[in-house]
């Protein structure tokens, strides 16, 4: 089925590549650029609470590593770690393992090595926007899902695969490569949804509304609210373990 719609959106999508290639350069020309996030990549919250703690460590691409806001405290693995730990009433130790601009092909040999060593309870892979963007096969988007979850997955970490990011909301893009990109999100996120069902991972929906206060600077990434607002969605989805 993957195949099929793979097929129908090149098919709808190669007469449209005359427009679409020099929309994309003169996009990525003009984008505005933001760095990653400053600060510690590991943390502790929740410490007032008593029993032991949920290793929590998000491994992937930009949002991982903060982009759209200034400091890690503010980014996605800090404000899930929050609202974990407001849940459960427990302490929370996360870690990030991330690089901006990454497919989970290239964090396959560029970041398992390191997420690989690092001790958790649960493991939250963070891909598919540059998957989108730089159109990955979908055999090679689904190999590269796999590796990462029997990996990471292998010592008994419960893992799960956030959804794609929903490209048609992103306003830094142009209409028409909203509407393919965001198409091309949308088959690479049904392929995560099999791979987690396959693997016995976790598909956490993104419940973020891609507008306003929510958005950074750049109309790509989310902002402070962005992140607390995703991270609270996530929270809300994991089937946590026991304490």
């Amino acid at each position: 089925m993957s195949r099929w719609r793979a097929a129908r959106w090149w098919a709808l999508t190669l007469p449209l590549l005359p427009v679409l290639i020099p929309l994309a350069l003169v996009t990525r020309r003009q984008a505005l650029r933001l760095p990653a996030a400053a600060g510690a990549r590991q943390g502790a919250v929740g410490t007032e609470h008593p029993g032991r703690p949920l290793r929590v460590l998000l491994v992937g691409e930009s949002p991982v590593v903060g982009v759209g806001v200034e400091q890690l405290d503010d980014a996605l693995a800090a404000q899930l770690a929050r609202a974990l730990a407001e849940r459960l009433q427990r302490p929370v130790l996360w870690q990030l393992c991330g690089e901006n601009g990454l497919t989970a092909g290239q964090a396959v040999s560029r970041l398992l090595p390191e997420a690989q060593g690092i001790a958790a309870d649960w493991v939250v892979l963070v891909f598919g926007v540059n998957d989108s963007t730089q159109l990955t096969s979908i055999d090679a988007w689904r190999q590269a899902l796999l590796c990462l979850c029997q990996a990471l997955g292998q010592g008994g970490q419960q893992v799960a695969l956030t959804a794609v990011p929903p490209l048609q909301h992103f306003r830094a893009l142009p209409w028409l490569l909203r509407q393919v990109l965001g198409a091309r999100a949308r088959l690479l996120d049904a392929v995560a949804r099999e791979v987690a069902l396959s693997e016995a991972a976790q598909h956490l929906a993104l419940e973020l509304p891609f507008q306003g206060d929510y958005l950074a600077l750049d109309g790509f990434h989310p902002s402070a609210a962005g992140y607390r607002a995703w991270a609270q969605g996530l929270a809300a989805q994991l089937a946590l373990p026991e304490a």
